[in-house]
């Protein structure tokens, strides 16, 4: 609890005041005459600290009716029991700031005096009616600042209560309060709002391509031939065939075993025809080659011995080239007995049977191909299915906890309305408005009576005002003076839990200044 009081205040040259000193007390009455400077004794304490009138507005406290040298306002403050002397002036056109009479720059100045208080705060405490002069939004947000937010577990128990008498410890949280009290645990309502907004909105677009996705695959399977009744059948079929087509393949795989033997034995055997030819040949040339009784070079006869030396090479190259003649023959007839012992196996039958079996199984196997494509086709449609579910189902739980935070909001706004009405006793508060598609928007609204503030009487008015100012006090736990001017339109005044400062206009009276219930200090 903060706790500011006003010890004195000082002015020089302030409006209508050459010199001004107060003393407050507990209680400080000013009356006069109209005209007198009451109201401006009020102004000394808001222009020394923001430099405006008590309404917040732009104030030129300069004299308008005599000479004057400079402008000066002091005012000695005690908070919690420390005091601070904050002073504010003007000379030759130029404002002057004072801290404890030591002269300041502006910047720290004002950082002093926000340090001591909120300002919108502290003048809706020091002027009952500044309050209503705030935008109703920061009015709103000033009373709400200050008062304690209901809490969520509050919210969720009451969204759940089903009827008056049911007591808080025996509620089951619903659905929507059972959902929203794990998701908080991780996000804001607000960031809970984003998201689902965000996921709805995509999957209000997702289930739409998830549906054209699943129509158009059944309008495939549609187009698609007929199943077969009895697939295992046509299964049982196809294998075995293909059993019987191996069996004549293995077959067929031996015969051509055999005759690519013959066929390997009948190529050597006209290969080694065509090298008998060739040796046979080669002989002949041999064979029929002249002996020659000449030399070849000098034309001279040969003797005997050189004519039976030719001879006998000539007989011997024959001796080699029948050798090989004879070898290569030896080689063909071998060959050929081998040719002879294997016998050509005729596998024109199995082969013909074969086509036969494939003919056949490429009716099997369509028809399974066909069994295949759709069963992918029907597995395609089952996922995207899925999909589609899983999408419709992630867009409802959305939808879902969307409808639950408006619930959320609707109840804590009841609740909330509910508790800061309940720290007023003859003023009406809403803080919200209903809108035409059942939605509240935030707002603010005072009356008392069923009677809007701005058309109160005056003596209403500042009823009103100080009713609204002990709320805030008591909320934001700072006790202040309050200065009530014109309290000659005023019947009766509450007791403060500050000091009070009353302002009473009395005809054709002097200026004066009483200090009641001891002074402020």
């Amino acid at each position: 609890m903060a706790v500011i009081k006003i010890i004195s205040a000082k002015a020089h040259n302030f409006k209508a005041h050459r010199d001004l000193s107060v003393n407050f007390g507990r209680i400080t009455q000013i009356t006069g005459d109209n005209a007198q400077g009451k109201s401006s004794i009020l102004e000394v304490l808001t222009w020394t600290l923001y430099g405006t009138d008590t309404m917040g507005g732009k104030l030129d406290p300069t004299p308008t009716n005599y000479e004057y040298d400079h402008v000066l306002s002091e005012t000695l403050l005690d908070i919690d029991g420390k005091q601070v002397l904050l002073g504010r002036g003007i000379e030759k056109c130029k404002t002057t700031y004072y801290i404890n009479e030591v002269p300041s720059k502006a910047g720290d100045f004002d950082e002093i005096v926000k340090s001591l208080f909120d300002k919108d705060l502290f003048l809706s405490l020091y002027n009952p009616s500044y309050f209503f002069t705030l935008h109703w939004s920061t009015q709103r947000d000033l009373l709400l600042r200050y008062v304690t937010p209901v809490s969520n577990k509050e919210v969720f128990t009451e969204m759940s209560r089903t009827s008056p008498d049911e007591k808080a410890k025996d509620i089951k949280l619903n659905p929507q309060a059972a959902k929203l009290s794990e998701l908080v645990k991780k996000h804001t309502h607000a960031q809970l709002g984003e998201i689902h907004k965000k996921n709805k909105n995509d999957k209000d677009t997702a289930y739409k391509r998830a549906q054209g996705r699943t129509e158009a695959l059944v309008d495939q399977l549609s187009k698609l031939p007929p199943a077969p009744e009895d697939i295992e059948a046509v299964k049982a079929e196809d294998a075995a065939l293909l059993e019987q087509i191996k069996a004549l393949a293995d077959q067929t795989d031996l015969a051509g075993e055999t005759n690519r033997k013959r066929t390997v034995l009948s190529s050597t055997i006209e290969s080694l025809q065509r090298q008998i030819a060739q040796a046979k040949d080669r002989y002949m040339k041999v064979y029929n080659e002249p002996i020659e009784e000449h030399c070849p070079t000098c034309k001279r006869e040969l003797d005997k011995a050189s004519i039976d030396a030719v001879t006998a090479s000539k007989e011997t190259r024959k001796d080699e080239l029948r050798a090989d003649h004879q070898k290569l023959i030896n080689e063909r007839k071998e060959l050929e007995t081998k040719l002879a012992e294997i016998e050509p196996v005729d596998v024109s039958e199995q082969t013909s049977l074969i086509r036969a079996l494939e003919s056949k199984r490429d009716a099997t196997a369509t028809v399974i191909g066909v069994h295949t494509s759709r069963q992918r086709m029907q597995d395609d449609i089952d996922k995207a299915r899925a999909d589609e579910a899983d999408t419709l189902a992630s867009r409802n739980d959305s939808i879902f906890v969307l409808d639950a935070i408006k619930a959320f909001e609707a109840k804590e706004a009841e609740l909330q309305a509910a508790k800061v009405q309940s720290l007023f006793t003859t003023l009406s508060i809403s803080l919200f408005k209903e809108q035409k598609n059942g939605e509240r928007k935030p707002d603010f609204v005072i009356e008392k009576d069923k009677k809007p503030y701005p058309i109160l009487s005056l003596s209403e008015s500042v009823r009103a005002g100080l009713e609204l100012r002990e709320v805030l006090s008591e909320q934001s736990g700072v006790i202040s003076p309050v200065a009530v001017d014109n309290t000659e339109s005023t019947f009766k005044i509450k007791k403060s839990s500050g000091q009070l400062i009353l302002v009473k206009a009395i005809e054709d009276e002097p200026l004066e200044i009483k200090q009641m219930g001891g002074n402020a200090e």
